[in-house]
């Protein structure tokens, strides 16, 4: 078995894609699973008798607006290798959900526009992967239209990430012109991603080169060319792996372009399952033992069926149909029975899956953001952080009579991690928290569709909220009996102190030396102070 887990574990590669709105990074993941079989048609399959939908943007709202709202988790082979392809929201106003994300993966692909570059969200972004370690893969997309010139865009990746570029293919052309990839080290060319094979040539002046460029510009590119290899970095694969160096890959995804060069270095470069770090040990990936954790919960993906699916990240182990797993959380056994493998809305059964693999687990409530599950040891995984929210915001229903359906309604939501659900202590209104406005429009939304709630929102007298702990029991009792209009628990029932501005905040925090106000809590934090 540990020779088997071995094998699997090696042929996993789990990245999510990162980039600003509007890179191109959902044509990009379609063209990706194109290329591993999994669509024959990129935006629809045929089934029986009608078309699935298998973008990965599947919520209506994100199809009206044409953003990624929740993070879609797609499974894929090619080659030889198992790909988990997480493509993440795109937008800042769901950074919370991206975080998280980002605790699942084991590297990243940088979408960048050739005519924009390195854009404020993909900037935050990278700086989240940086702190988690995460090697990068950089796809430059959009070369078919108007692009900045590429040593511009190497030394802007440079200069803003502080991040070292080695460009491993190079466009032949831009705009207009452009007419595929030449791969520096190897002296071949692809024109587009109909090409299984790179064509080998004898320089960037052969006939085969030059015939794909205007006359006048085939100077030009040769020079260039010559300048890169002279200029910029060789691959290094430790450097990439630690996070120091970035493979640089331009294409249009939209065309065709790029894309094969693309995913054929996650295979040959990007790493498989890293070691996890658990609270007590860290944990191998090539480990007997299953162990996981669920990063994302995701309700109503089949509106036919009110389901409720954890994403699970398998850490070690064989994560196999029907066995029975450990919920470190509450200590009780739960079985396995339909673990599932994703491909946007469309879902196999899977019989077993190795570290690396993500998983869907069909739960009623059971499983929350953040839990461990295990083959019987006590650990658990770090890293799954749940932060103060940015706006609050009362909720207003039009039909009194459906108060109690808004309460489970707005649980469930807390619970997949949609917004966060905070209930005062004085028995006034529920209220929930999100990081950014768009998130209400997404809640409403989906409380309209999905409830049958059509809701409203209300201005609360408070904007900022804390987490609080004292070392003793007695003393965070003592805050919270002096400020009970000020209290609310949040889904744990974990208490949290509500201010109505920065300075009243600061204020409490100078007068209660004792009382700790956190703006970040770990999912697993649940004891409370003795």
């Amino acid at each position: 078995m540990a020779e088997t887990i071995s094998s699997a574990v090696s042929r996993r590669r789990t990245f999510a894609i990162i980039a600003h709105p509007d890179a191109g990074k959902t044509t990009l993941t379609e063209k990706l699973l194109l290329f591993g079989g999994a669509i024959q048609l990129a935006g629809e399959v045929k089934a029986k008798k009608d078309k699935i939908q298998t973008r990965s943007d599947w919520m209506k709202i994100e199809r009206e607006r044409g953003i990624s709202v929740v993070t879609s988790v797609m499974t894929f082979e090619y080659g030889d290798n198992v790909y988990n392809l997480l493509d993440t929201p795109g937008h800042e106003d769901f950074a919370d959900d991206t975080y998280r994300t980002l605790s699942a993966v084991d590297s990243a692909v940088m979408v960048i526009d050739a005519a924009k570059g390195i854009e404020p969200r993909t900037l935050k972004l990278f700086e989240v992967c940086r702190l988690r370690d995460i090697p990068i893969v950089t796809f430059v997309n959009k070369m078919d239209r108007e692009a900045r010139n590429t040593f511009e865009i190497l030394d802007e990746i440079e200069e803003k990430l502080a991040l070292d570029t080695a460009p491993i293919t190079w466009p032949i052309g831009q705009g207009k012109s452009f007419a595929g990839t030449y791969h520096l080290a190897e002296n071949a060319v692809r024109r587009g991603d109909d090409e299984a094979e790179r064509t080998k040539v004898n320089g960037p002046d052969s006939n085969r080169v030059a015939g794909l460029l205007p006359e006048n510009q085939r100077a030009e590119f040769i020079e260039e060319l010559e300048l890169a290899r002279e200029a910029c970095r060789p691959f290094d694969l430790d450097a990439f792996r630690e996070g120091h160096l970035t493979p640089v890959y331009f294409g249009s995804a939209l065309r065709n372009y790029g894309v094969r060069d693309l995913i054929e270095a996650l295979g040959a470069f990007a790493p498989p399952p890293r070691a996890q770090e658990a609270d007590s040990r860290t944990v191998q990936a090539t480990e007997d033992k299953m162990t996981s954790f669920v990063f994302k919960i995701q309700a109503n993906m089949d509106p036919n069926h009110r389901d409720r699916i954890a994403f699970v990240r398998v850490c070690s182990g064989a994560l196999q149909r029907g066995m029975k797993a450990k919920l470190v959380r509450t200590g009780k056994q739960m079985s396995l029975s339909a673990p599932q493998f994703f491909f946007a809305r469309s879902r196999i059964t899977a019989d077993e899956a190795y570290a690396g693999d993500v998983v869907g687990i069909p739960n009623h409530g059971t499983l929350r953001i953040g839990d461990t599950l295990t083959e019987g040891e006590d650990i658990l995984f770090r890293g799954v952080p749940n932060f103060a929210p940015e706006i609050l915001r009362r909720v207003r229903l039009g039909d009194p009579m459906k108060a109690k359906k808004l309460r489970e309604a707005l649980q469930q939501m807390a619970e997949e991690g949609v917004v966060q659900l905070f209930i005062p202590d004085d028995g006034s209104p529920a209220m929930v928290g999100v990081v950014g406005a768009l998130q209400l429009d997404v809640l409403k939304e989906r409380l309209n569709v999905e409830y049958g709630l059509p809701v409203d929102f209300e201005m609360a007298r408070f904007s900022i909220c804390r987490w609080i702990t004292a070392d003793t029991k007695l003393e965070l009792e003592r805050f919270i009996d002096a400020h009970k209009g000020d209290i609310a628990r949040d889904l744990d029932g974990d208490p949290v102190f509500l201010a109505p501005h920065e300075f009243g905040l600061n204020y409490e925090a100078d007068r209660w030396k004792q009382i700790r106000f956190a703006a970040i809590k770990d999912y697993q934090v649940r004891d409370a102070p003795s």
